[in-house]
């Protein structure tokens, strides 16, 4: 028994020595690791700036399958956030700053440890410059886990390490299979709509209708508007050059509304109409190219665009159906004026109209009437008996 005592004494000023080193040992840290991803940086970016995506790259979903993930209404840009339990305890992370295409800050707790989290983006050859860091102060607890695992380097570098080559696999595939069809002329039908009008940069549109769509639809709902098919982007006007284009960002509807002036909300009508239609398969990223197509098609075929607009793009499915970004479908739509068709005269004779004569009495014979000559008696001369005069008939013979 005095034995038994001893061992679990030394084990006791063990345990109680291993406690004093790790509570002793130095608390912050500062953890970075960078890698070039092959995808283009606005990809990247967008992709890591969705909480969504990060069960997709991050490492420690495939140690912990089990792990629950929450996510709440927002899960994009500045104020987004989600939080997880898992096998190793629980955390939650929140963006508090973000600058497009270019860097995210974050703020994460995970077992009582508070730590910022940095991310930058930079354009470099072969794709995009990533470089993740995080800078905090370890709990008692954390400090226990990293000391019997290696230390806090080891612990989240590694972390950190499979993540980003997670990250570059999913957006290689994801982002970079992609493929345009050429649907050739198409007829849109008359379609009423609700949206908000605004000019917007080119890059920003689909992150500007993730925001819009969700709005429009919460006041259908407000309102009992029954919303008829899927959101839409109006290009009113689409300038390359400067990277800008007045956009409305639409909600389809079943019947036509009016809504009071000074609303951000408005309320429109597409008339029903023929045009030049492509369909993009892949992420939002290659949308120009599916543009590009259709505009070709136009100019092959020597149509007239409606100067009215520059064209329309319809969301048929996205994040919030599908998860992968390759099987995301975006139909582009130019509408075109109907071709004038100029009649041609064509010569058709009138049938000439019967003629009418009156009837003709029968020829029937007629017998020759024998007409005697009158006798006319010679006159008598004075000047000689002898002198004869010339017999003269009536003038109508």
């Amino acid at each position: 028994m005095r034995i038994l005592k001893y061992i679990f004494l030394l084990l006791l000023l063990s345990i109680v020595a291993l406690s004093i080193f790790i509570a002793t040992q130095k608390g912050e840290f500062t953890i970075e690791r960078s890698k070039i991803i092959n995808s283009p940086k606005s990809a990247v970016f967008n992709y890591v700036n969705d909480y969504r995506n990060w069960a997709d790259f991050g490492s420690w979903t495939a140690e912990d399958p089990e792990m629950k993930v929450l996510y709440p209404g927002v899960t994009i840009g500045k104020g987004a956030s989600y939080s997880w339990e898992g096998k190793d305890g629980t955390g939650e992370m929140r963006t508090s700053f973000v600058k497009e295409n270019d860097s995210i800050a974050q703020k994460m707790n995970f077992n009582g440890t508070n730590s910022s989290v940095f991310w930058t983006f930079k354009d470099t050859i072969g794709g995009t410059n990533v470089r993740w860091k995080t800078k905090g102060n370890m709990s008692f607890l954390f400090k226990v886990y990293t000391a019997l695992n290696g230390g806090v380097d080891k612990v989240i570098g590694s972390m950190y390490e499979k993540s980003l080559a997670n990250l570059d696999k999913a957006l290689d595939y994801e982002i970079n299979t992609f493929s345009v069809k050429e649907n050739g002329l198409v007829k849109k039908p008359q379609t009423f709509y609700l949206a908000q009008t605004f000019t917007s940069e080119l890059s920003k549109v689909n992150k500007n209708a993730k925001i819009v769509v969700p709005t429009i639809v919460a006041f259908c709902e407000q309102n009992d508007i029954s919303v008829n098919g899927k959101p839409f982007v109006i290009y009113h006007t689409y300038d390359i050059a400067k990277g800008l284009a007045k956009i409305s960002i639409c909600v389809p509807i079943k019947k036509e509304i009016y809504i009071s002036p000074g609303s951000d909300i408005v309320s429109g009508k597409l008339d029903a109409s023929e045009g030049a239609k492509t369909t993009l398969t892949g992420d939002y990223s290659h949308i120009n190219k599916a543009y590009q197509k259709a505009v070709d098609f136009v100019n092959k075929n020597q149509l007239t665009p409606d100067p009215q607009l520059s064209h329309i793009q319809i969301y048929l499915n996205g994040k919030n159906e599908i998860k992968n970004p390759s099987k995301w479908v975006t139909e582009v739509y130019i509408p075109i004026l109907p071709k004038i068709i100029i009649p041609v005269k064509t010569y058709v004779p009138v049938p000439a109209k019967p003629t009418t004569t009156a009837p003709v009495a029968p020829i029937t014979a007629i017998t020759p009437v024998k007409i005697d000559k009158p006798t006319v008696k010679p006159t008598p001369s004075k000047k000689s008996p002898t002198t004869k005069t010339t017999e003269e008939l009536p003038s109508e013979f």
